[in-house]
């Protein structure tokens, strides 16, 4: 069997060495050490002044809306996986679906001014399968309009933008460790933020908002994360490098087998130091991308339609008009793409789908 993702897992030997350490400390939770150590760390690998290391990327999405006092409405993209609006929604915010671009498949920045209100309180934008937003423009807008900016970088691990981390843009910038992300924590995620006074919210908000054994500062929720999650992420880190020049061949290789496939593809944004977290492709139609999963499904073959449906269709928002995301979301899927995955294995692929179209 092939499916879509397998977490990367670092040899077994580098985590039972840091977790023979938490079973000496019996420190399981709270700020540990090894959770307290791979925040240092991650400061350092993302450039980053400020970071938190919270128990999931959900999480990280819901202490951002709550440490910038989003309320009313939040203009967000329709094409990302269902927690950006769903973090919203629990927040108490509307979502208010600004349509995509068909080429980077981000929010579309010139459909954004013509959705602002008196209501409108921020923008929540994806860099979606970690490819860059249009932040330069997408930053006037929010200044332009007093608006919070916040982004889901849930797939944007070690990208960087001008040379700069692509966590450096917007207010908030979040990210998600879970186990099929390129970094994996097991459950986990990230906040950042260049603010002081951000990052001590988000900080309190995290652990209930203790500011001591006894006393409170604001509410907050439990976001913090473990011990044991915080080691897979420090026996992890060192591979990362490892990890994303792997995919960045596998994609090639992907390429190179389907350069006859008639798709189209995402198109990166120029500037972009890309980690290859995703490999997607955009059918013509959703009668040949349904065709292509039935014939590679009979080979034990599991590709994903990542993004699929439109946000905009969930029933828990109010209907809004974002036709290019409803046709995209239709016509994108996802090959299988990890670490362990082989060159043979991506040309197997290949194969099943250059027959499929082959024979139609």
């Amino acid at each position: 069997m092939i499916p879509v993702t397998k977490p990367f897992l670092p040899p077994k030997a580098d985590y039972d060495k840091l977790v023979d350490g938490i079973w000496q400390r019996n420190w399981l939770t709270n700020e540990g050490p090894l959770a307290s150590r791979l925040e240092v760390n991650l400061k350092r690998y993302l450039n980053q002044e400020h970071l938190l290391f919270v128990s999931n990327g959900t999480i990280a999405l819901q202490l951002a809306i709550r440490a910038l006092k989003l309320e009313g409405e939040v203009i967000t993209t329709p094409f990302s996986y269902v927690a950006t609006t769903s973090s919203l929604v629990w927040e108490g915010c509307d979502p208010v679906f600004a349509d995509i671009d068909p080429k980077t498949l981000n929010i579309n920045p010139d459909e954004i001014e013509a959705l602002i209100t008196p209501k409108t309180t921020g923008i929540m934008a994806t860099h979606v399968y970690g490819n860059p937003c249009d932040v330069t423009t997408l930053q006037k807008i929010a200044e332009k309009h007093k608006l919070k900016l916040i982004y889901d970088g849930a797939h944007a691990f070690g990208v960087k933008y001008q040379n700069k981390s692509l966590f450096d843009y917007g207010d908030v910038s979040t990210c998600s460790f879970h186990a099929t992300k390129l970094f994996q924590t097991v459950e986990g995620g990230c906040v950042t933020t260049k603010s002081p006074e951000l990052l001590r919210t988000m900080y309190l908000q995290r652990a209930f908002g203790h500011t001591s054994a006894t006393s409170f500062e604001g509410v907050g929720i439990n976001g913090k994360n473990s011990e044991f999650h915080a080691a897979m992420g420090l026996a992890n880190l060192p591979y990362i490098e490892a990890i994303i020049a792997k995919r960045k061949a596998l994609s090639a290789h992907y390429d190179k087998w389907l350069n006859l496939l008639v798709v189209s593809r995402q198109t990166i944004t120029p500037g972009t130091d890309y980690n290859y977290a995703y490999y997607p492709l955009i059918f013509e139609d959703e009668a040949t991308l349904l065709r292509m999963v039935e014939a590679l499904n009979k080979q034990m073959i599991y590709p994903r339609r990542y993004f699929y449906p439109s946000l905009s269709s969930l029933d828990y928002v109010r209907k809004q008009s974002t036709p290019i995301a409803d046709d995209l979301a239709r016509r994108v899927l996802c090959l299988p793409l990890y670490h362990t995955l082989s060159l043979e294995e991506v040309e197997i692929i290949a194969r099943c789908m250059l027959r499929v179209q082959r024979y139609e």
